[in-house]
């Protein structure tokens, strides 16, 4: 038998990363980053445990990768959807939509991700973050930037901290009213993206958004 190709190889370790990355969203997603281990993501990946040491230095590494991986995915899918649309204001609406739904889909894993994004080693730069700052700068682009590598991070930065605020416990906030505040920032008109039926007044955007602040200031007196 000849040996296998190196582009065969490497659609072989390809593909046995992707499945460890979705083994780790579905675990974490339905037990917690805790109780899951390293061993139950290469069982539900059908993978060999070395081969997770192989692709990643730790759990928390991988499952920071694998909610990278999502989040491109949602986000790609979202953008490209039927009809496409090449319009910067529509695209950055579905942008919007797809982020704020993962939190609301998926709360366990991105409350998860955003503990780790806050843990010593922070951000991991790995190709599922990437391909993530590629869309959302594409998207930035076509919105109308002037300055992206600027405009990008601020973009970032919002949407992670409405993530932050609609799974703060105790206390989180409707997406509907996060989604208006966004939508707002940015100029962009409630019936673009996927919409939810109801857009929350002026008045229950500033309770709900005076609500989350008074909550973060007692959180930091104590």
């Amino acid at each position: 038998m000849s040996p296998r190709s190196a582009s065969v190889n490497e659609e072989l370790r390809r593909r046995s990363r992707e499945r460890l990355l979705q083994a780790a969203v579905e675990l974490v997603g339905e037990h917690g980053f805790e109780a899951t281990t390293l061993g139950d993501i290469a069982d539900r990946a059908g993978s060999a445990r070395g081969l997770v040491s192989y692709y990643f230095p730790g759990k928390r590494q991988l499952v920071q990768s694998a909610v990278h991986r999502l989040m491109h995915r949602t986000l790609e899918e979202a953008l490209e959807r039927e009809p496409r649309i090449e319009d910067g204001r529509e695209r950055l609406a579905r942008a919007i939509d797809a982020i704020l739904g993962l939190a609301r889909d998926q709360p366990v894993l991105m409350r998860q991700h955003m503990a780790g994004l806050l843990q010593a080693e922070g951000l991991v730069q790995c190709p599922e973050q990437q391909r993530l700052s590629e869309l959302l700068g594409d998207t930035v682009a076509r919105y109308g930037s002037h300055n992206v590598s600027a405009d990008y991070p601020r973009l970032r930065a919002l949407l992670m901290g409405a993530v932050y605020a609609a799974l703060m416990p105790g206390a989180p906030m409707p997406t509907a009213v996060l989604r208006a505040e966004l939508f707002r920032r940015y100029g962009l008109d409630w019936s673009l993206g996927m919409p939810p039926e109801n857009e929350p007044s002026a008045a229950t955007r500033d309770q709900d958004l005076s609500r989350f602040f008074a909550t973060e200031e007692r959180s930091d007196r104590a």
